[in-house]
């Protein structure tokens, strides 16, 4: 759940996962910012896929767009507001909880805090690693390599 974004990503080793052919992507020509810290994205492309939310006796379906990247997440699947939108979703970030209407009463979404902590984690390490290799030749290249003075 990330309603901060109005973004629906899905990481292309799901893609390939799920055994769909890249030549069923639609191509994209803008990048968007904020997914990878401090640098734009570039989709691969954009694709649609049927999602469901709820059981065989209560549930709620549609085809959502999601864009495809190419880069490491935590999550198979990241759903934006339009999402939530499209559903009709209620987000509760504090309970980890996702609520929507369905057919037969209320649907839940849920997770658990210790899944959460993992994801997070597992993000916070991917994050800190891709700006420490952005960082890191920066650094190299603004700092000049002295020899030490063994007579001081």
């Amino acid at each position: 759940m990330n309603g901060g974004s109005g973004l629906n990503i899905l990481y292309v080793d799901i893609l390939d996962a799920m055994h769909i052919p890249w030549s069923e992507l639609h191509p994209v020509s803008s990048p968007f910012h904020g997914v990878i810290p401090g640098m734009q994205a570039y989709p691969l492309g954009k694709i649609d896929q049927p999602i469901m939310f709820g059981n065989c006796t209560n549930f709620c379906s549609d085809v959502l767009t999601f864009d495809v990247v190419d880069f490491l997440g935590s999550y198979h699947a990241i759903s934006g507001r339009s999402c939530y939108t499209k559903f009709m979703a209620i987000p509760n970030y504090t309970y980890l909880k996702l609520k929507m209407l369905g057919p037969n009463g209320i649907i839940t979404v849920g997770s658990t805090f210790s899944h959460a902590y993992t994801c997070d984690h597992k993000h916070y390490e991917l994050a800190t690693a891709i700006i420490n290799s952005t960082k890191l030749p920066e650094l190299r290249n603004s700092v000049t390599p002295t020899v030490p003075d063994r007579n001081r």
